[in-house]
């Protein structure tokens, strides 16, 4: 069981800095707190005691939200339903909608926060590999002297192994900010051990734009992870496609590039067979939904629904 002596919701990130100035040492910073049980029974036994939990989710600041047809900028604690719900967030971030549905269940996407995911710097964190697809930066503030600083960095350079990051002692992840790419087909795949409540084994996140003639790539993006230690994007399999025509046989070959980069310690042939198929349905998907139907047969397309 998880014991904690005091819950502070702070309403600023002033008041968030100081509940952990006078706690130093003693607190745990939640934003949603859905992960905080697995968290205390991970590699433990019997019962587990944090003196202070400080909720940081209802700060304004963290739940603002900024959309143009360049940028998009997200507070932290946006919860993960809103990537479903919210018209302008899906239309910015195409493969986000179906990356959010296939986050736990409706209650719990209400209460996690797109930051909690990220800061758990999960191999099998569903909302990084879309983000470091529109290569996302994240925004941290730190408070010295009674003032408070912020800085950014890459999401694929702030995650640095599993449950590890750039994030120093006393930093708060306040937002994200990545390019927005309206038009862009999109699409997102994910296995795990169960049919509900799944944790990745594997999860793809794709983004495609075609060109005016519709039978070439202007831009093509994939960022997948669950199979080594930090999420990744696939440069070499995107410069392959974006180097020729999109027929069905460059589709099969850029499948066939990333299988060798299964690093997990475990079925590790079985990543290697869902991620040849991922990349194939991810492409199919995202191609059909960025209005490629011209290039794709029935056959192909049914295969991959």
């Amino acid at each position: 069981m998880l014991f904690c002596d005091e819950y502070l919701m702070p309403k600023t990130l002033d008041e968030a800095f100081a509940a952990m100035e006078s706690h130093r040492g003693r607190y745990k910073l939640v934003a949603g707190a859905t992960d905080i049980y697995p968290w205390a029974r991970e590699g433990r036994a019997g019962d587990v005691e944090i003196p202070v939990l400080i909720d940081i989710a209802g700060i304004p600041e963290l739940n603002d939200k900024k959309i143009d047809d360049k940028r998009t900028r997200f507070g932290a604690a946006m919860p993960i339903q809103r990537f479903l719900d919210d018209p302008q967030l899906a239309r910015a971030l195409p493969c986000m909608p179906r990356c959010a549905v296939w986050f736990a269940d409706d209650q719990l996407r209400e209460s996690a926060t797109i930051g909690g995911n990220i800061v758990n710097a999960s191999p099998a964190g569903d909302g990084i590999p879309p983000l470091v697809a529109h290569k996302a930066e994240v925004e941290l503030a730190s408070r010295s002297n009674g003032r408070i600083s912020k800085r950014r960095l890459p999401l694929d350079l702030f995650i640095t192994g599993p449950g590890r990051s750039e994030m120093a002692e006393g930093e708060i992840l306040t937002a994200i900010e990545c390019e927005s790419l309206p038009g862009y087909g999109g699409s997102f795949e994910k296995v795990g051990h169960r049919r509900s409540l799944v944790i990745s084994l594997v999860c793809l996140a794709t983004l495609v734009k075609l060109d005016a003639s519709g039978k070439r790539f202007e831009d093509v993006r994939l960022a997948i992870g669950g199979i080594g230690p930090v999420p990744l994007r696939l440069a070499e399999v995107e410069k392959f496609l974006l180097s020729g025509p999109l027929d069905e046989g460059r589709l099969e070959q850029a499948a066939e590039m990333p299988v060798h980069l299964v690093q997990s310690r475990t079925r590790q042939e079985y990543r290697r067979e869902v991620v040849r198929g991922f990349v194939m349905r991810g492409l199919v998907n995202a191609v059909r939904r960025a209005g490629g139907h011209a290039v794709l047969t029935p056959e192909l397309e049914a295969s991959y629904a």
